[in-house]
């Protein structure tokens, strides 16, 4: 339930979107260099994440990161719906979801689709992406040992039935661009040579201490956008994804003598360095004060080249969310789903 009125197209003490980096695509489309990412995790309900929606919305958010997935895109359309009455008209937004795992293959792919569409409310999508590689999936809340019995590794026939269907969602005129999340370099390497209609993003995992430069710089090369998820070194991921070894970004010495130096919470470092390392951040917050210090981050204040110098320092191969839920029989280990020395496992 939405509960209060919006004060829009912008909040007296919003940022004008205007003010905020874009990115042209190939397609003439304008896409915001910051986003607001919409999972919940086990912190956040579906209407928490719809008001903060609307409260992303006020303070001059036009770029949403959804999911089916999410299981939150039926209020997140209300919240939607509502913005577009305020007077934020369509085509300043970008709206994004992603194909679940349990919807692979070219037949079930419209229909996945569509689905989203009638949750948020919309005729089409500017962006709509592979979840994940392959079409294992679990349930909702699951801990970490739980596995699929049907799961598998990455075949390359399956996924490019799969991508059959998502070009075919272009034709349709349903979606404007289409991507793929939680790839690797390798994956996309056997993937790209046998599209007709290329992905124009990858989402992945990337944040100061997990910096992934060879895959930045591959996605980068073949003329796709990096899209960063977790960019503030997701403290808010489910707990299944947690270890002991695990470093906090925010918490880093390097980023927090930065930030000090900027007067910024060390959040505000973690997306400054992302934003000028190509990387479209996507992260949630549902906090008017935290939306807006994160919105501001990308365009004011840069980082200067020594910073940007000191924070390759802080790399420690730091992977946080790393889907052991997604594992198949016979899988050794977390890694096999991150092809970490550069081959596909099998």
């Amino acid at each position: 339930m939405l509960d209060h009125a919006l004060e829009l197209p912008l909040a007296p003490d919003g940022v004008d979107p205007e003010r905020i980096p874009y990115r042209t695509l190939p397609t003439g489309a304008r896409m915001p260099a910051i986003g607001l990412g919409t999972f919940g995790s086990d912190h956040y309900d579906a209407d928490t994440i719809a008001q903060g929606v609307l409260t992303a919305a006020e303070v001059g958010y036009r770029h949403f990161d959804c999911a089916a997935v999410y299981g939150n895109e039926s209020h997140i359309g209300a919240s939607l719906e509502a913005i577009q009455r305020a007077g934020v008209a369509r085509d300043e937004m970008f709206i994004t979801s992603k194909l679940w795992n349990d919807s692979h293959g070219e037949e079930e792919v419209l229909p996945a689709c569509r689905r989203s569409l009638d949750d948020l409310r919309l005729d089409a999508l500017d962006m709509y992406l592979v979840h994940w590689p392959f079409p294992n999936y679990h349930p909702p809340h699951c801990d970490v040992d739980s596995r699929s019995p049907d799961a598998r590794p990455f075949i390359l026939e399956e996924f490019m039935d799969t991508w059959a269907g998502m070009e075919a969602l272009v034709k349709e005129g349903v979606v404007r661009h289409i991507g793929t999340s939680n790839m690797t370099r390798a994956k996309l390497e056997l993937v790209l040579p046998h599209t007709t209609i290329r992905p124009s993003f990858n989402e992945m995992e990337v944040h100061p201490t997990f910096q992934q430069r060879d895959l930045v710089s591959y996605i980068k090369s073949e003329g796709m956008i990096p899209i960063g998820f977790s960019p503030l070194g997701s403290p808010n991921r489910p707990e299944r994804d947690k270890t002991e070894a695990d470093l906090v970004d925010m918490e880093d010495p390097i980023i927090v003598e930065i930030a000090r130096a900027h007067h910024v919470h060390p959040a505000a470092i973690c997306l400054k360095w992302a934003h000028q390392n190509g990387i479209i951040p996507i992260p949630l917050s549902t906090k008017e004060r935290n939306l807006r210090s994160n919105y501001e981050a990308i365009h004011t204040d840069p980082l200067t080249e020594e910073e940007l110098t000191r924070l390759k320092e802080v790399e420690a191969n730091n992977r946080l969310i790393k889907g052991q839920v997604f594992l198949w029989e016979g899988a050794t280990g977390w890694e096999d789903l991150w092809d970490e020395d550069g081959i596909i496992a099998r």
